[in-house]
């Protein structure tokens, strides 16, 4: 039994292909998600076997979800798209899933087929962001897209992964790992990371040292990363 998620902001699109899925009865649904904060939530907890993800998604579309993912944690993809023909060739030379909308049932036959024969997940890199310029949070029941260029620092704790913003405090699903390889966040302790742009001072201490934000919060800063911090800043 394969099991899935179908991700895409328009319930319409969501049950077609839940329709179409209803002929193959090898492959299980686990949900239907309509936004990436949501579908990054399920993703985590599910731990489903496929996605059927629709690029074309506001606020945070369908890469910049997979690129939000550990890389040991990505699931076999198959990309819902209304590109135009110079992105489809794209998808073609990299040998990725993928369905057009209005989806051709033929087609999607022929993709379930393939994605029995092989669910190894396939590698993404050359077609996903570098960077992320939104992270997906929450704070209590709200869902919230924060600007990666507004975060201040971001901690873990028992509590979770905290983001401390210039727009407020929220909590994320992205793991720190995920935070340092895909943002500008710095790591300055096992369990901060810290946007050089929010320093407003730095006090060397016995341990290290501790930063002051333009907000006010202190940041500590292990010894370990000092001297890395010194020369990210232009200091020998």
């Amino acid at each position: 039994m394969i099991s899935c998620l179908i991700i895409d902001d328009e319930p319409f699109a969501r049950q077609e292909v839940a329709d179409l899925l209803e002929k193959h009865p090898d492959i299980k649904i686990l949900g239907q998600c309509s936004n990436a904060i949501e579908a990054l939530q399920q993703i985590n907890v599910l731990k489903p076997d496929l996605i059927f993800i629709d690029i074309q998604m506001p606020r945070i579309n369908g890469m910049e979800l997979i690129a939000m993912l550990n890389p040991e944690q990505v699931p076999r993809a198959v990309f819902i798209t209304a590109f135009d023909e110079y992105a489809i060739k794209a998808f073609d030379n990299n040998a990725f899933d993928y369905l057009l909308k209005p989806i051709d049932e033929k087609r999607f036959n022929q993709t379930i087929e393939k994605v029995r024969a092989n669910m190894t997940p396939q590698p993404m890199t050359q077609i996903l962001p570098a960077q992320l310029a939104h992270l997906p949070c929450y704070s209590g029941n709200k869902l919230k897209v924060i600007a990666t260029a507004d975060v201040e620092f971001v901690v873990s704790d028992v509590g979770g992964i905290h983001v401390h913003s210039n727009k407020g405090n929220s909590h994320t699903q992205l793991t720190l790992k995920v935070l340092e390889q895909k943002t500008a966040l710095f790591r300055c302790h096992k369990q901060y990371l810290l946007a050089p742009s929010a320093i407003c001072e730095i006090e060397i201490t016995d341990t290290g040292a501790k930063v002051t934000t333009h907000s006010g919060a202190n940041v500590p800063v292990s010894r370990r990363y000092l001297k890395e911090l010194k020369q990210l800043l232009g200091f020998q």
